[in-house]
């Protein structure tokens, strides 16, 4: 028997095109030949593409945790000041990496549902003397906010003469992030975001002044070494442990897809999806758990949860009576909110279908809805 196959509408892993799917059944090749050669360069290549950067790009086989180590661990030398904001799961644990590898965290919190922001970051600047890093979650993925005042952070940040490391994992890919343009120094993300590749594969961009710092650190980590990364990349077009060749013939397919479509046309379509489940939310009386609007992510999209639904009925629901994942809340927001995620492949179908089935599955439990009126109010947008 087939295992029913689920829309999984969470904030990573997304649904997975089924021609980046067929990829990871190529024969296995050599990762030290010249087949492995030609895919890793082409994969280099797009991701600079996706990154909007002539910086390097390394892929390294990890989780998107991995790479955020591996910024921390090239960047940051035991004693080195590091401004982190925290307003969420994913910030407090860039705080708690930090930390780890020995760095003196001047933390700024936030409070949740709220971004932080450039006077934020530059009364800290003022405040501290020597600060090499400001460590920032572009997109909390626990709370559905974005940094919308990015490019002004990292304006802050240069004056100052700081190196800025953006988390950008569950965005990248979904939303704009000219990863040069805004001067960031680096920028991670991971392959089941916005890519709409399956899990397993971090996504590092390094600019020169990075370059500078990497090298003068004494006591980078063995496995996330970026001198060594780079060695391989620029000797051998290889990597110096073993890849996870199959997920690399997944990015590869996932990255012609985006270039098939244009980043530009992929933006406009997270942000119109987005727009849909946002209006189809209000109709549907459900309040959104970020609190200024301008920072309303588009690619994971936090509700509150509606009084007298519990959590785990509404999951429950959604997955078993209907066949849709969606995440519930993480860290003191476990129980009082809900996450949609909407990323890779989404469009309006996948809209659609998972708003009618939210619809229906409030209506199950009980709580007062009107069939059709966030339909029909997505709908909308969609027209529009």
């Amino acid at each position: 028997m087939s295992e029913r196959r689920l829309l999984i509408m969470l904030p990573g892993p997304t649904n997975v095109p089924d021609r980046v799917t067929r990829a990871m059944v190529k024969p296995m090749i050599g990762h030290r030949g010249p087949e492995f050669h030609e895919l890793h360069k082409r994969i280099i290549e797009n991701l600079k593409y996706v990154f909007q950067t002539r910086n390097d790009v390394y892929v390294l086989t990890s989780s998107g945790t991995g790479g955020v180590m591996c910024a921390v661990g090239n960047l940051v030398a035991p004693g080195d000041k590091v401004i982190v904001p925290t307003y969420g799961v994913f910030s407090e644990r860039m705080r708690d990496k930090v930390k780890r590898r020995g760095g003196k965290v001047i933390e700024i919190p936030v409070e949740w549902g709220r971004a932080p922001t450039a006077a934020q970051i530059e009364d800290a600047l003022r405040k501290e003397k020597d600060v090499k890093v400001v460590a920032i979650v572009y997109n909390e993925t626990s709370t559905g906010v974005t940094v919308r005042e990015l490019p002004e952070i990292s304006k802050v940040v240069k004056e100052y003469g700081a190196l800025l490391i953006a988390d950008a994992i569950s965005i990248l890919g979904g939303d704009d992030l000219p990863v040069d343009k805004w001067n960031v120094d680096v920028c991670i993300t991971g392959s089941q975001k916005c890519l709409a590749c399956p899990p397993g594969l971090a996504i590092v961009s390094v600019s020169e002044e990075a370059w500078e710092a990497v090298e003068r650190n004494p006591c980078r980590p063995y496995y996330f070494d970026l001198m060594e990364i780079r060695r391989f990349y620029e000797e051998k077009v290889e990597t110096p442990f073993t890849p996870a060749v199959p997920l690399f013939f997944a990015l590869d397919e996932a990255l012609q897809i985006i270039r098939e479509e244009g980043l530009e046309k992929r933006f406009k379509r997270h942000a119109t999806c987005a727009a849909a489940f946002y209006r189809a939310f209000e109709a549907l009386g459900l309040s959104i758990y970020p609190k200024e609007e301008k920072n309303f992510s588009n690619t994971v999209l936090a509700v509150n949860l509606p009084e007298g639904v519990e959590d785990g009925a509404l999951r429950g629901t959604m997955k078993e009576r209907y066949g849709i994942l969606i995440a519930g809340g993480m860290g003191k927001l476990k129980g009082y909110i809900f996450r949609i995620g909407c990323m890779g492949i989404i469009s309006e179908s996948e809209t659609l279908t998972t708003i009618s089935a939210l619809e229906n599955t409030l209506k199950d439990l009980n709580y007062p809805v009107k069939l059709g009126a966030g339909l029909e109010a997505a709908k909308e947008v969609f027209r529009s």
